[in-house]
């Protein structure tokens, strides 16, 4: 029996026979494409060459017309059915063979019947193959029948909307290349189903003929035609998309039921019943199935830098998360559990996708804190559910007020409230859940409004100014016509001293406010004569989406003109500094990967001329230990003075040099790749020893050497949200400055204690073994001073209030703890129902288990008495406290009309 290994591996080896490029697969996430959020097919990093672009790439020479891949695919349309079908993945491997006007159907149809039939790839039966092509596929028709030898009753011909590129594209559009198709399929036999391959043909849908391969011939190209119908025309190149399934084939390989008994998942369900203790039933067992299916989904999306979050992107790996997670509690799993589970993913798929390996500890971590973070929430939200759906009957309908404070307060994302009441038959209030989140995020923006930019709300007005050209990566000043002036949101002519101005400049060497960095700050000079000279101070620099740069700020003396020549000129002490800490985020990205592995991904940036902040995607705080050894690395470099160099290319040749990216920014098709020429040892720092690089996507300022950044120290690391960390540090004369700030500080601190820098631990540790000592003490004499009030009873009012006993009892002197303590000491010795002590400003209430069984609250009695004292407080229902009292004995006054 094949393994999923060995036929992923048959493939990419058969295409490399035929003369093809073993090509990575393209991370999960997309960025390059607006249409995608998920890879989705194998050919969609190769649109660029489908539609003429050269088929070169990055590391490989020469040009290659053609590929195979394995390529990872993410796809959640459908993902309810996960799980309850045989079929659906919201991950899988697809395999392609692809070409760029190289071979054309002939090829494609005969190359994939000998890999199908022949005993030394896959060996399947041939007798049971069957294919589907375009209805008027001639070519097709012929390959498959004359050449193949299929015989024509196990050839079904379809429509557009089945066999065709991009689904019904003649008619439905889109424009572009387009072509049929011919889908292959597998006869499983008459215990998956007894319809017929006739059948089939009237009704395209068969547990029993399983599709396992498509090929596409985009063999034309679509346009609008003059009566409004679409046109096809000839591509002029004879391309091949085709996607094989990889776990489809296995399944017919391995000749199981479904894709869960394959050997792939089957170490993954074992694990599932193994910690739940609950068998494996096969398509009884949903949730084993959907834990499985969803945690390689999550691990390999994980793995390739998407992270837990509310973005697009990673709302969706939490969506899914959580859908495992819910099925895991319905296993009785009511604690992280499924994070142990990754270890079998990095198993199974690990040689394939070696960047599991490295990730692994990492994706684990963020897995089990995203399990805890919901099953906080899970169980309270399960319950609140529960008790909406006590009088619910089939077919009845969950309102959307109900299902949005079930997202709003418990977290409950809309589809897994559909899916929980869906098992019930009863359906949710769509509209009115859109209409409250609605109105809520409305109420949101009307407590945070403020007054737009012009250039965010009225960027219109830039419309015919062209984009600027910035001259600034090799100069800090030039000359440069003034073709655009605003003043008061408005396009105007000119403006004089004293006026608040936005200037916009045919050049500029200041660098836009963008890729984190701020903009730069300088002063625009200019003479137009002895008597008409002027300047400007500008305080911020940033562009339009359209490429203008805007240089802000304000007259100092004169008057500025359309078509004036200026002199701009940069504020070079903060440009230096700025670019000093710029240059030091990338060796920072570049260490913390190094330390603590390759999932750390940039989340975020900001850089100044007094600081940088760096957020990336960790799972848990980074030890001390770590950040002192990422320190250090990053001082290497500028110990080592390495030269940094800038070279523009195109996007996808950058990515293929290992080029970093910020995850969810916009690049255009040429992008500048900045790289630090001179790679550090981590001899001494890590316990592996290895060279680490810096290379980067960046449109930003830098150093023209890691020497010129002087020094780097790490200021602060902290979590900003779940699964993404912040560091902030100093270079060059600002690191200087705190080190030397923290040096002073440490001596006068050390001073004041009358001890040495070196012997201040040990001095403050026997300070604060003092202090312990001390605070016993005075807990032990206020709990004197609540006792000698107490003797014998003294002091305490004894009363019945609502039929429930009462004790009640002021002092003198006390508070906190103390407080607390002579309330459970009072309940103890009274056994009241009800105990209310107060002293100083502070009152605490008690309540026994037996009136709190009957609807008797601490919480509610406290606020009441507090109001009456002009306090406040709260609490449980059985302690509650207040504090700030006024008038102590108007609160305690008041517990004889408390339940009034």
């Amino acid at each position: 029996m094949l393994s999923t290994s060995q036929i992923r591996e048959k493939y990419l080896s058969f295409f490399e026979s035929k003369g093809h490029l073993r090509f990575p697969s393209h991370p999960i996430p997309v960025y390059t494409d607006p249409t995608l959020m998920f890879s989705v097919a194998g050919m969609s990093q190769f649109k660029p060459q489908f539609v003429g672009a050269p088929a070169k790439f990055a590391g490989v020479e020469g040009e290659w017309k053609r590929v195979t891949t394995a390529q990872k695919v993410i796809r959640i349309g459908d993902i309810e059915n996960v799980g309850r079908t045989l079929r659906h993945c919201s991950f899988f491997e697809m395999m392609g063979n692809f070409s760029f006007d190289s071979y054309f159907k002939k090829e494609a149809i005969e190359w994939a019947w000998e890999f199908i039939t022949d005993p030394q790839w896959l060996g399947f039966d041939g007798n049971k193959i069957y294919v589907t092509i375009y209805k008027d596929d001639e070519e097709a028709f012929e390959y498959w029948t004359k050449n193949v030898g299929l015989d024509p009753s196990r050839v079904n011909r379809f429509d557009a909307d089945e066999n065709f590129w991009p689904q019904n594209a003649p008619k439905k559009g889109p424009n572009g290349p387009c072509g049929p198709c011919s889908e292959i399929f597998y006869d499983r036999g008459e215990a998956f189903g007894t319809d017929t391959w006739e059948d089939y043909a009237k009704n395209p849908e068969s547990d029993r003929f399983l599709e396992f391969w498509n090929l596409v011939f985009p063999g034309y190209n679509r346009s609008d035609g003059e009566d409004g119908t679409g046109a096809l025309e000839d591509l002029g190149r004879r391309n091949i998309d085709t996607g094989l399934g990889l776990i489809r084939a296995v399944l017919i390989a391995q000749d199981v039921a479904d894709l869960y008994d394959t050997d792939d998942f089957k170490p993954l369900i074992s694990a599932v019943v193994k910690m739940s203790g609950k068998p494996y039933q096969g398509t009884k067992s949903v949730s084993h199935r959907v834990i499985a299916e969803h945690l390689r989904m999550v691990t390999m999306t994980l793995t390739d830098g998407v992270t837990f979050g509310t973005g697009e992107r990673e709302y969706v790996v939490r969506k899914v998360m959580r859908r495992a997670s819910r099925h895991a509690y319905l296993l009785g799993l009511k604690e992280p559990i499924l994070y142990t589970l990754v270890p079998i993913v990095v198993e199974t798929l690990g040689v394939a996708y070696p960047e599991l390996v490295g990730a692994a500890e990492s994706v684990a971590k963020q897995i089990r804190l995203e399990e805890t973070s919901f099953l906080e929430t899970l169980g309270k939200g399960i319950i609140r559910l529960e008790k909406l759906l006590e009088h619910k009957k089939s077919g009845d309908v969950l309102s959307g007020d109900d299902a949005f404070t079930l997202y709003d307060t418990f977290g409950f994302p809309l589809d897994l409230t559909k899916e929980i009441v869906e098992e019930r038959g009863v359906s949710v209030d769509e509209d009115g859940y859109k209409a409250a989140l609605k109105k809520a995020q409305a109420l949101a923006r009307g407590a945070s409004k403020f007054k737009r930019g012009l250039f965010e709300g009225q960027s219109n007005l830039l419309e015919s100014i062209a984009a600027t050209d910035f001259v600034g990566y090799s100069s800090t000043q030039t000359t440069a016509k003034v073709i655009g002036i605003v003043a008061n949101d408005e396009l105007v002519s000119s403006a004089s001293e004293g006026a608040l101005v936005q200037i916009i400049l045919e050049s500029t060497p200041f660098y836009a406010e963008g890729g984190g960095q701020i903009g730069d700050t300088g002063m625009l000079h200019w003479t137009i004569s002895a008597m008409q000279s002027g300047e400007i101070a500008v305080a911020n620099t940033f562009k339009t989406a359209q490429g203008v740069f805007v240089h802000e700020g304000t007259i100092l003396r004169g008057t500025i003109k359309l078509e004036d020549n200026v002199q701009a000129s940069v504020e070079t002490s903060a440009r230096r500094a700025t670019e000093r800490h710029h240059t030091a985020t990338h060796l920072l990205q570049a260490a913390l990967r190094a330390v603590l592995g390759s999932s750390v991904n940039q989340a975020g940036s900001y850089v100044a001329p007094d600081r940088l902040r760096f957020d990336f995607t960790h799972a848990e705080s980074v030890s001390s230990d770590d950040l002192s050894k990422v320190e250090m690395l990053v001082n290497r470099w500028i110990q080592a003075d390495f030269s940094v160099s800038a070279e523009n290319m195109s996007l996808e040749a950058a990515r293929k040099t290992g080029a970093m990216a910020l995850f969810g920014e916009k690049y255009g098709d040429v992008v500048r790749v900045v790289s630090v020429n001179g790679d550090v040892s981590s001899i001494g720092i890590l316990d592996s020893v290895k060279q680490i690089s810096s290379k980067e996507l960046c449109g930003g300022t830098h150093v023209p050497s890691t020497g010129s950044i002087g020094s780097f120290v790490i200021v602060s690391e902290e979590s900003i949200k779940a699964g993404v960390r912040r560091i902030e540090a100093l270079c060059g004369e600002a690191a200087v400055q705190y080190t030397r700030s923290a040096i002073e500080q440490l001596k006068n601190a050390a001073r004041a204690l009358t001890t040495t820098p070196e012997q201040l631990p040990e001095r403050l540790e026997k300070l604060f073994d003092e202090q312990k000592v001390a605070a016993k003490e005075i807990a032990n004499l206020k709990a004197a001073v609540v006792r000698a009030q107490t003797a014998g009873g003294a002091n305490v009012d004894s009363l019945e209030i609502a039929g429930f006993k009462a004790a009640r009892l002021q002092l003198e002197g006390v508070e906190g703890a103390a407080l607390k303590t002579a309330a459970d000491d009072l309940m103890d010795k009274s056994k009241a129902d009800i105990v209310v002590v107060g002293s100083g400003g502070g009152i605490v209430v008690k309540v026994s288990k037996e009136a709190n069984s009957k609807g008797i609250k601490a919480g509610d009695i406290i606020r009441k008495l507090a109001q009456a004292g002009g306090g406040n407080g709260g609490g449980s229902p059985a302690m509650a406290q207040a504090g700030g009292i006024k008038d102590v004995s108007a609160a305690l006054a008041a517990l004889e009309t408390v339940f009034n």
